[in-house]
């Protein structure tokens, strides 16, 4: 099993996307090279264009409006030209001719002029990217691009926003076509043995709704398997626009978040604004690009055992990761953490100072008793908005049930945690580690959000951990929600994510506060 494909849904998933893909077309080694780390059958497919050609595109479904996609087409230069017969010469039933009215197309970004001349590329610039297709590097094929053309991107008339308009979209026109067969299902009949599928997609928007439909489907569909969400939003948490529509981002990522955490193998929600931001980390969190570059250092980084030739560091797919942190079957939710660093000075003296200052401990549960504390923190947390409210009892200490962290560069960290077994009955948590001297490589199509020098290459440490972090986030939301919502819906939202929360405090006391600690 090894074949993963990707579906992105939305315009903020595709900026992700787009680095994602970028990345991995880094990858791609030839002689004199040495062979590269990474197989590249996971996410790309091979074909063969009309000239003959070999070609190698991403094995990704890509949803977007219409007009987002800038000036890419759906037809691209690896495969043949887009047909251009006038539809004035086509005959049809009228006697006269039609009178067809054309918006002007979208021109090309002067990084992709220069990619296609064989150019070395400007640098890009908030004020260059305008849409995510102007730093993509890779060619799709033409079915991977899919246009919802009922809705137009940024229209204030039909805002593409509610929940409900984006399940409706989606029952619509799977009653008038199936979109798992149309869409989906030519690329999961191209692989030899389905490792899982990434979902990327919007929850505060229409994306939700439209995401939450799929993802039902594709449960019925594909039962077991396993179906990763990556959950982007601001969950109501970018003070720069209007409270109604604050309020409203908050209910419509709540009801997204039932059906993809109920159905998903792992839901992660991404914030588009990490809640704690270190130093070293200066982006601009207006800019889709920006964001989205941080997510995906972190998405590409947490899921590249899942395609590493197992000579290359730590092989591990999707089900392995998930069954590390999801012993129980039911806490797919998980936080996802990660901190950054320049290699060249990630040396071992500098390793040291970290472990001296409580940043790196002990991670084998074998050894430690307290090991929440000794676990590893993370500089960057890019879990949901915290919505945790005061209370006069004392927040609650979180406990960790498991963690699965990925490494990429000389982290120091314990190397016996990494290799041992699960402990299903140790006094600490679950912590399975994947480690790969991989670094991740800083493109041109990536903007300066880093101050780590001129170098070229990240050194990054990822974690996924289900803790009651998490029910505490869950219970925030539904006192929220519950004050927000129709009456007619409120008692099924409520209690659907009082259920999930609960998941949380099994075989843990959840009433457990540091306040009480101290007594």
């Amino acid at each position: 099993m090894h074949e993963i494909v990707t579906l992105q849904f939305g315009s903020q998933s595709n900026y992700l996307g787009t680095h994602f893909w970028n990345t991995q077309e880094s990858y791609f080694t030839y002689p004199p090279e040495p062979e590269s780390a990474v197989n590249h059958d996971v996410h790309f497919r091979a074909g063969i264009a009309p000239d003959g050609s070999d070609t190698f595109t991403p094995r990704a479904l890509i949803y977007d409006l219409k007009g987002a996609f800038g000036s890419m087409r759906k037809i691209s230069a690896l495969y043949e030209a887009e047909d251009d017969r006038s539809i004035l010469d086509q005959t049809g039933v009228w006697p006269s001719k039609p009178v067809v009215q054309k918006a002007a197309p979208i021109p090309q970004s002067t990084y992709q002029q220069h990619l296609d001349a064989g150019l070395e590329p400007p640098q890009l610039s908030t004020s260059t990217v305008k849409y995510w297709s102007d730093y993509s590097r890779v060619y799709y094929h033409p079915k991977s691009i899919v246009q919802l053309s009922e809705f137009d991107v940024n229209d204030r008339l039909m805002p593409f926003e509610s929940w409900d308009v984006g399940m409706d979209l989606f029952e619509k026109l799977e009653r008038e076509v199936d979109l798992v067969d149309r869409d989906l299902r030519p690329f999961i009949e191209e692989c030899d043995g389905l490792q899982g599928l990434q979902i990327m997609t919007g929850v505060d928007d229409a994306w939700g709704g439209w995401a939450s439909g799929w993802i039902e489907r594709l449960r019925d569909e594909y039962g077991k398997l396993s179906i990763w969400t990556w959950g982007l939003g601001d969950q109501g948490g970018n003070t720069a626009i209007p409270r109604d529509r604050r309020l409203q981002q908050i209910v419509t990522s709540s009801r997204s978040l039932q059906p993809l955490a109920e159905q998903s193998s792992v839901y992660i929600p991404l914030s588009n604004r990490p809640a704690k931001v270190p130093r070293y980390l200066s982006f601009d969190s207006t800019s889709a690009w920006h964001v989205s570059a941080l997510q995906a250092v972190g998405v590409e980084s947490m899921t590249l055992s899942s395609r590493l030739k197992t000579s290359n560091g730590r092989h591990g797919t999707l089900q392995d990761i998930e069954d590390t942190i999801n012993s129980t079957g039911k806490r797919r939710i998980a936080k996802f953490e990660m901190s950054i660093a320049d290699p060249d000075v990630l040396s071992e003296e500098t390793a040291d100072k970290l472990l001296n200052a409580g940043k790196v401990g002990p991670t084998n549960p074998r050894q430690t008793s307290e090991s929440e504390a000794q676990l590893s923190s993370f500089d960057i947390d890019a879990f949901t908005k915290d919505y945790r409210l005061a209370s006069s009892k004392g927040s609650k200490r979180e406990h960790i049930f498991a963690r699965a962290e990925a490494c990429r560069g000389a982290w120091s960290l314990s190397e016996e945690a990494g290799r041992n077994p699960r402990d299903r009955y140790g006094d600490g948590p679950v912590l399975q580690r994947y480690t790969a001297p991989l670094l991740f490589p800083f493109l041109d199509s990536f903007p300066s959000i880093f101050d780590m020098g001129h170098t070229k290459k990240l050194a990054v440490h990822a974690g996924l951990t289900t803790s009651t972090a998490v029910a505490e986030q869950v219970r925030a939301i539904e006192q929220i929600v519950k004050r927000l919502v129709a009456v007619d819906e409120r008692e099924a939202l409520c209690n659907g994510l009082q259920v999930i929360a609960e998941e949380y405090d099994e075989g843990w006391d959840g009433d457990f506060t540091d306040s009480d600690d101290d007594d």
